[in-house]
Formats: structure tokens, C-alpha cells, sequence
């Protein structure tokens, strides 16, 4: 998930262009637009920059620590502080908007928790209660003396723990996304590109739009109100012929083809009562990938400087710290093949349970929670791995972006990424819907089909994360990682996650009497939580 941002001004942010070819996408522009509108706004309203590594270690260190108050009255302290830049005010302001969000985050109370999870283990103790919050099964923070727990803490916990799984009253099963097990669509896309020889196959055409809505009243009747929602990146071999079809206003900017996030900017005034609504429509081709890839053939790589990048630590969220060398030390060993160090490293990352996550924008460094917090979602998984991956010297870079099922009734947002093989090039890893299980009868590859392979059933919008909007935020961005669900901002601030819905709904334009089209209430995406890439 991320997941990743916050790029008022950007400042101090690391640039890195893809090494991914781009194809030459659709931009539109309507006449004045940013001159009539944006300009307007820009000259009188303050402009914030986001890069949480300009913040002082220390009060970054006392938020992680749950020393609110303490790192509140030292943002005080440093915002006096003379020949302040603007960098550092922002940095520090961030913090305490970091500070904010988590207590949205963290709401539940220990009985608040015991009371969610007995609806479903109605004989729940005390003391079962205690031993697994002991164990680490209740996510909570101890903020300024009170122990708060994770609003998503009573459902992930029987995502983690087998043992409370078992002690459910009624045996729901939990379920994953629709890739997430060996099917004939996968072992098609295989057979497909074996019997081609070629790497990208199957191609299909999508018509999809994307909704962001703004709670109503959430902004005052009559003002402004500035939106972002992702829009695909054109990418050959991968995603190709981006047409763009409507949109809600009409109006509207689409990011240009080199945006590592892409998004389209729409603009639309608050009505008093009523949830501000905005829309994209667009077609786009995509093609699955896979890669045969021979492990006995893979070579250690020689970074030549176009790869430097790609094996280069990026704080906040890629840092090779003691316990990330200490974790890649005991998964790899003495192996030096790239392709079975990936292994390896992915079938750990893997091992990790997926559970909902906490907000991005709240964690200081997302591969280092990953490793520690004892369960990760998608973008999160997706961080370590390329952390751990960039540690032994292979090139990894992000993606991310969307998924869903044909049948209409499945969609989510999902994090990915690809890593570098010689003589292969960049090929496509996805560890959270991760190693695949072959029946009797399947080639044994099949296991590894997301090491190196990709279904279709996805849109990427993003080929890099904590990158800049075209254009840029005036306020903070709510995911300060990632771009999927929509970002919106109007004269007084941004309009955080717990304020927004977002939605998906498409079709399939080249099939005949194809009826297959999704739609989830907007209700329920409302203050969701980021990277979720599974059914609740």
C-alpha cells in the first residue's frame, strides 16, 4: 500500500525518472482553467511544504513514542526559532498534522475492543483478552498515558491470529482478492506467453470511472473545492491507448505522460447540504505480463548509474537499518543467485498476515513497521520487500494503482512493484497477492507466477510514490505515500480521508451484451483505510 505525498512544496524530495519506457499519453487541457481558477488561489493562499525528513529526529522520535504533548510544546519551541526556513516550519507543522491523524486512527478503548470481538467470540475472558493484546494482536499506541487501540484492530485480529480465528462463533470465511489463488486466467496468461514467445499478452479494453465525493457541509457553501483523482499511466506492454471519455465538472487537467502519480485536477463549488461530486470516465488497454524467467541464468547486475537509484536507500521509507540487515541476513544466507535471493526475501515478505492499515501518512518509516508490527497490507509488504531487495543489491522501483474481478462485484485499491533481473530487464512482482498454490497436473512455475508476472486485472496510476500532483497541492496531501482513492483541498485546508468516499464502476466496451459493471457504496469506502486489496 503505499503508499505515497504530501508535496505542497516538495522540498528536499529525492528525484528518481523511471526507467520504464513511456508511451505517449492523452493530455487535454481546458482554455484557462488554471488562469481563471487556480491562479487566484495560488497568489493568497499559504503554501505548504511536506517532506517529513527535514523534522527534528527528536520530535519525530516523541510522536512515534506516543509523547504528544511533549512533542507538541517542542514544535512550539522550534517554530520561534529564528532564521526558521520554510521547509523546517512546514516539516514541524506536518508533525503536528501527523499528531492529528493518528488519533483519528487509534480510537478504541481496551473494552471498546473486547466488546467488537465478542460479537464474534461471545466468551471472550479477560484474560485471553490480556494474553492476546500481550502478544501483540491488538495494534494500540500508550499516547500521553492512555492506551489507544487501532479502529481496525478487533477485525484484523482474526486476519493474524489462527487461534482466534477458531474460536469464532459462526465460521465466516476470510477471503482475499480473486488472484490471490491459482486460476485458469493465471495459467492462461502463461500458456499464452510461452506459445507467443512474447512477454505482454492477452490485451483487453476497459472503460472505467473513478468517483470522488466530499462529504456534505464538509466545505462551506459556495467555496471552491479542489480535486485530484488518479488517472492511468501509459506504459507499452503494460497499459497502452488511454482515451479519456467525461468527466464531472467538464472541466478539467490531465497530468502530463511523465507524472510518476497521474492524476486529473477537476474544480467545483460546495452546495450546502449536498456532497460534492467529482468524476473521470476513460478507456485503457491492458495486457498481462509474464516473464519464464530461468533462475540459472540470472546474473548479479553491475549498477550503471541509470540503476543507482533503484538500490539506494529513500528515507523515510527505504532505510537499511540494523534489524532490516539483521532480517535480510537470516532469510538469505550465503546465496548469491538474484533470482533465489528474491525468492527467498518474497516467500518471508509473504509470510507476513495481511491486515487493514493505519493511515501512511502516520508512520515515520513504513518497511520498518512492517518488519515490527506483526502484520502488513499490501503497500507496506510491498516497502520491505524492496527495501530488503534494494539491500542485497537487486533494483527495485513502485507501482500501484487499482484491481478488480470481472464478474463486477470486486474492486480495491493495491500496491505493487517490479525489481531488475539481468539478462530480463524489469519484470513485475506482487508479494501481497504472493506465491501461488498448483494443483495436480500445473507446472511447478506457477507457485511463483507474481515473481516475475502480472494479471490484467489492474490499472496502475502511479510508477513511483511520494510524488508531485500537476498540479502541485496547496495543503498537505492526506496520503503522503500513494494516489489512489483522490485527494481534495479547498481555501481552508485539505480534506482529510475521514471527510471523502471514493468509488470505482466499469465495463467492457469490445464485448458484446457485456452486462459486467461495479459499483460499492460510497458509504462504505467513507474514512476506509488505505491498501486494503481484500474483502473485509
Amino acid at each position: 500500500m503505499l503508499h505515497n505525498g504530501f508535496k505542497g512544496l516538495d522540498a528536499g524530495r529525492l528525484t528518481v525518472d523511471t526507467l520504464h519506457p513511456i508511451a505517449t499519453g492523452i493530455r487535454r487541457r481546458r482554455v484557462g482553467l488554471r488562469t481563471m481558477l487556480l491562479s487566484l488561489w495560488l497568489v493568497s493562499a499559504p503554501v505548504f511544504a511536506t517532506d517529513s525528513t527535514a523534522a527534528p529526529p527528536a520530535i519525530v522520535a516523541q510522536i512515534d513514542a506516543g509523547q504528544f504533548k511533549a512533542a507538541d510544546a517542542a514544535i512550539d519551541t522550534s517554530l520561534q526559532r529564528p532564521n526558521l526556513s520554510a521547509e523546517q516550519r512546514n516539516a514541524l507543522l506536518f508533525q503536528r498534522e501527523r499528531m492529528r491523524r493518528i488519533l483519528i486512527d487509534f480510537t478504541l478503548s481496551a473494552d471498546d475492543v473486547k466488546g467488537r470481538v465478542r460479537k464474534d467470540i461471545p466468551d471472550l475472558s479477560d484474560a485471553e483478552f490480556a494474553r492476546w493484546d500481550a502478544a501483540g494482536l491488538f495494534e494500540h499506541q500508550v499516547i500521553d498515558g492512555r492506551t489507544l487501540y487501532f479502529k481496525r484492530s478487533p477485525s484484523n485480529l482474526f486476519r493474524i491470529s489462527p487461534e482466534a480465528l477458531a474460536r469464532r462463533a459462526v465460521q465466516t470465511p476470510i477471503t482475499g482478492g480473486p488472484m490471490e489463488t491459482l486460476n485458469d486466467y493465471q495459467r492462461a496468461i502463461r500458456r499464452t506467453s510461452l506459445s507467443q514467445h512474447r512477454t505482454s499478452v492477452m490485451p483487453r479494453r476497459i472503460r472505467m470511472t473513478q468517483i470522488l465525493s466530499v462529504k456534505a457541509d464538509a466545505v462551506p457553501d459556495g467555496q471552491m473545492v479542489r480535486a485530484w483523482i488518479p488517472y492511468p499511466r501509459a506504459i507499452p506492454g503494460q497499459q497502452e491507448n488511454i482515451v479519456y471519455v467525461a468527466s464531472d465538472p467538464t472541466q478539467h487537467d490531465i497530468a502530463s505522460a511523465s507524472a510518476m502519480q497521474r492524476t486529473v485536477y477537476l474544480e467545483k463549488p460546495a452546495q450546502h447540504g449536498r456532497e460534492t461530486r467529482f468524476s473521470v470516465t476513460y478507456e485503457v488497454t491492458l495486457l498481462a505480463q509474464y516473464h519464464d524467467i530461468d533462475a540459472n541464468k540470472v546474473t548479479a547486475e553491475s549498477i550503471k548509474p541509470q540503476l543507482a537509484p533503484f538500490v539506494a536507500e529513500r528515507a523515510p521509507h527505504i532505510v537499511f537499518t540494523d534489524a532490516v540487515r539483521a532480517f535480510s541476513h537470516k532469510i538469505v544466507g550465503d546465496e548469491k543467485n538474484p533470482y533465489r535471493i528474491a525468492q527467498k526475501l518474497f516467500a518471508a515478505v509473504d509470510r507476513i498476515p495481511w491486515a487493514g492499515a493505519r493511515e501512511y501518512s502516520t508512520i515515520s518509516d513504513i518497511s520498518d513497521y512492517a518488519l515490527h508490527a506483526g502484520h502488513a497490507d499490501c503497500g507496506q509488504q510491498t516497502l520491505l520487500l524492496m527495501t530488503l531487495l534494494r539491500l542485497n543489491g537487486i533494483p527495485t522501483r513502485w507501482q500501484s494503482g487499482m484491481v478488480f474481478a470481472d464478474d463486477g462485484k470486486y474492486s480495491d485499491i493495491h500496491d505493487w512493484a517490479y525489481l531488475y533481473f539481468a539478462p530480463y530487464g524489469w519484470v513485475p512482482m506482487d508479494v501481497t497477492t504472493g506465491r501461488l498454490q498448483p494443483a495436480a497436473g500445473d507446472d511447478n512455475s506457477l507457485e511463483w507466477f507474481y515473481l516475475g508476472g502480472l494479471d490484467n486485472d489492474r490499472i496502475a496510476f502511479n510508477d513511483d510514490f511520494g510524488r508531485d500532483f500537476e498540479p502541485s497541492k496547496t495543503f498537505f496531501r492526506s496520503d503522503d505515500v500513494d494516489s489512489q482513492r483522490g485527494e481534495a483541498e479547498w481555501r481552508g485546508g485539505n480534506i482529510y480521508f475521514d471527510q471523502l468516499s471514493y468509488d470505482f464502476e466499469w465495463s467492457f466496451p469490445d464485448r458484446a451484451n457485456h452486462s459486467a459493471t461495479a459499483q460499492h457504496a460510497s458509504a462504505s469506502r467513507l474514512d476506509s483505510s488505505n491498501h486494503v486489496y481484500r474483502t473485509p
